[in-house]
């Protein structure tokens, strides 16, 4: 397979958003901070019929490698999650199927890829990381002035934390505990 090194005048004409070297560690049992972005950070997922469409392909990969879901928020540009390693397969592979479905579904003829080839991840370790994290993602729609609550941004996890319906996000076992969640949303 040939891959471009990082100093090739063609890569200069992007910015490169993931680190070079970044260092993965899987079956660590650990939760994952995931971020991958659209080609180029354009809008791909401004719509809110794309959005839904990314949380249906979350929700098909959830079930097809048991991926526990702690908590997403889908942005025009880019998506977060908070995750489990999958039961069923490597997290590299329900990435790969999540923004491969995503695409076929969004950019069918498109001329240019739908996402960015890589993806960031932090490996989440402790609680307070989690709680850290999870904010982030809650904050993210409210900080990009998109919504004035995070209540209010519809492709977020956000809602199913202050509600407690599990339909929000078709809750599996896997989802955080129900009682004493009310850290997630101050």
């Amino acid at each position: 397979m040939f891959i471009r090194h990082r100093h090739d005048p063609q890569l200069r004409k992007y910015p490169i958003s993931m680190p070079w070297g970044l260092k993965r560690f899987h079956q660590t049992r650990n939760l994952h901070f995931l971020t991958f972005s659209c080609y180029k950070r354009l809008p791909n997922l401004g719509t809110p019929e794309s959005r839904s469409t990314f949380e249906a392909a979350l929700e098909r990969v959830r079930l097809q490698y048991e991926l526990g879901v702690y908590g997403y928020v889908v942005m025009p540009e880019h998506v977060h999650l908070l995750v489990s390693e999958p039961e069923g397969g490597t997290l590299a592979e329900a990435m790969q199927s999540l923004k491969q479905g995503v695409a076929r579904r969004l950019a069918l003829r498109a001329a240019d890829s739908f996402w960015l080839e890589r993806y960031y991840d932090f490996n989440v370790w402790n609680h307070s990381k989690f709680v850290e994290k999870l904010r982030y993602i809650h904050r993210n729609p409210v900080e990009r002035g998109l919504v004035e609550r995070p209540e209010d941004w519809a492709w977020s996890s956000f809602r199913h934390y202050l509600s407690g319906d599990p339909d929000l996000l078709r809750s599996s076992q896997h989802w955080m505990v129900q009682e004493g969640a009310s850290w997630a949303l101050s």
